[in-house]
């Protein structure tokens, strides 16, 4: 994963540089498995429940309590929900109302303010990206794939009828955190050893050998990875903001929510 964005805008529309990769297997391999496992979690502070759940699957070593990663996964959406979304619109902090009925959506989307905020800005067919879901079998492959709790959740019935309305866009990713609230589904290790694991912003995959007691080979995928690759959401998400919609684009990133450092920068006019 890299290290750092930085996001530029200019006259011929964003564009996105990515830092060079962080040294994450580097640092493990040679390591015996207890020591990498407890070191990952260590390496960044976000999803540490979920990151210690993968790389412990991955090594073969006890999982954390599976209550803590539904719970980590459930505090960070309802923050995001409730109080930190809200505020980047100047809206009151509130919890939204369950998803309704599919044909109930239209109205309460239109009474809850955060996503009636989100509908008013980002309109059907603006900043969306139409990728598949990422499975268990595509987790490491080249391709683009959604990497996302709304991609997880994209067979909810009333999230099917917001990507019909308003395309797999800001509000649809915004209700995929309200739908991820149901329990997540269970930590998976592949028949190719690799581990994959429920997170707050998607799913982490990591794979490892273990040879003579020390880690040999490591490497691991998060949500951020499939976010910013090339021809990913983020990319995509952008290349389909208007030309001119430039104070968007801090309300997109922050419903994308990458977990890296990220600069927005105005490219300089001749």
């Amino acid at each position: 994963m890299s290290g750092s964005l930085t996001l530029r805008l200019g006259p011929e529309g964003p564009r996105l540089l990515r830092g060079p990769a962080l040294p994450v297997a580097a640092l493990l391999v040679g390591r015996p498995p207890k020591a990498a496992a407890e070191l990952l979690p260590r390496l960044f502070n976000l999803c540490p429940v979920a990151q210690a759940t993968a790389v412990r699957l991955a090594l073969d070593l006890p999982l954390p309590d599976l209550a803590e990663l539904a719970a980590e996964i459930a505090r960070e959406h309802r923050q995001k929900l409730t109080l930190l979304w809200p505020r980047l619109l100047d809206l009151p902090a509130a919890d939204p109302e369950p998803l309704p009925a599919p044909a109930d959506l239209t109205g309460w989307v239109a009474r809850q303010p955060l996503f009636a905020a989100l509908a008013r800005l980002f309109p059907p067919g603006t900043a969306v990206a139409d990728l598949p879901a990422v499975t268990g079998e595509t987790m490491f492959a080249p391709n683009p794939c959604d990497n996302s709790p709304a991609a997880r959740r994209q067979d909810h019935p009333t999230l099917s009828a917001a990507a019909r309305l308003w395309g797999r866009g800001p509000l649809w990713r915004a209700l995929g955190r309200l739908a991820d609230l149901a329990p997540p589904p269970p930590p998976v290790r592949l028949a190719c050893g690799a581990a994959v694991v429920p997170a707050a912003r998607g799913s982490y995959a990591v794979r490892a050998r273990i040879d003579g007691g020390r880690v040999t080979a490591f490497a691991r995928m998060t949500p951020t990875d499939h976010l910013i690759a090339p021809g990913g959401i983020l990319e995509r998400s952008l290349a389909t903001l208007p030309a001119d919609s430039g104070r968007l684009v801090p309300v997109l990133l922050a419903l994308l929510d990458p977990c890296v450092p990220l600069t927005i920068e105005e490219a300089a006019h001749a």
